[in-house]
């Protein structure tokens, strides 16, 4: 009686260690939507520098206030330049939706003409305040929109990482695709590269720092490098605020216009 207990036993331990093996067995999409879920709070409040720097290692800082607040089926963001003189009280709008049908909607407010303007569909391939974002790195990629495919799996940094290729679905995509480094346990693109539509390296997305804030993983140091303009832009968050229930109202037209 006792062996056939044991025997029972150990049948049942083996099918619960292969459970967890076949668990953990991740399709491509599925790491990449673990990427575009996780959670970081109902909303955050930081302050952002950027810094830019050119080939001659010329460099130029922006101060910028940002706020973000998940509304449920679209999550909206604000930022606020607060520095130097020559982009003071300039302002950007994003608005995210869970609908995959649905484009991003955005809208850069620029004091010297004292309009708002909406960012169109062709524009969004342009770079945002002379930086190595585009409009589109600034928006919300859904995961359906490409075709994943999982090369290989590597240490990055110390990271077990999953490394996919990302292919877009629409032809005219602006990039011909990426490839990003994927923290197993955290869920954080450590590193990500941009091809050009000749399919040759265009930028490299770098993660420098992340930390638990709240038990929130937080990117809080990231670089764009243009590889073929010799250019970096350097993304830097302080003063992290999560949850500090942000007003709906912030997230408008006039309040970009007014300022905070």
């Amino acid at each position: 009686m006792k062996t056939s207990k044991l025997f029972v036993s150990l049948i049942a331990l083996l099918l619960l260690s292969n459970f967890a093996i076949f668990a953990q067995n991740l399709t491509a999409l599925q790491i990449v939507e673990k990427v575009y879920n996780r959670e970081v709070g109902d909303d955050m409040t930081s302050d952002l520098t950027m810094t830019l720097t050119n080939s001659s290692n010329s460099k130029r800082v922006r101060e910028i206030k940002q706020f973000t607040k998940d509304m449920g089926k679209v999550e909206k963001k604000i930022m606020f330049f607060q520095s130097p003189a020559d982009v003071k009280n300039t302002s950007f709008m994003n608005w995210s939706y869970d609908d995959d049908s649905k484009e991003d909607d955005q809208w850069i407010y620029l004091p010297a003409l004292k309009k708002t303007k909406r960012i169109s569909s062709d524009s969004k391939s342009d770079y945002f305040m002379g930086s190595d974002f585009t409009y589109d790195d600034l928006g919300d990629r859904k995961p359906k929109q490409d075709v994943h495919k999982i090369l290989r799996e590597e240490k990055l940094n110390g990271e077990q990482c999953y490394v996919i290729e990302s292919k877009p679905i629409d032809k005219d995509y602006m990039y011909s695709k990426t490839i990003t480094w994927i923290i197993k346990d955290k869920w954080i693109g450590l590193k990500k590269e941009f091809y050009d539509e000749d399919k040759k390296l265009l930028k490299e997305l770098t993660v420098e720092k992340y930390k638990d804030i709240k038990g929130f993983w937080i990117i809080t140091h990231s670089e764009m490098k243009n590889k073929q303009k010799d250019h970096k832009t350097i993304m830097e968050l302080k003063n992290v605020k999560i949850n500090s229930g942000i007003e709906d109202g912030i997230f408008t037209e006039r309040t970009m216009t007014k300022g905070i």
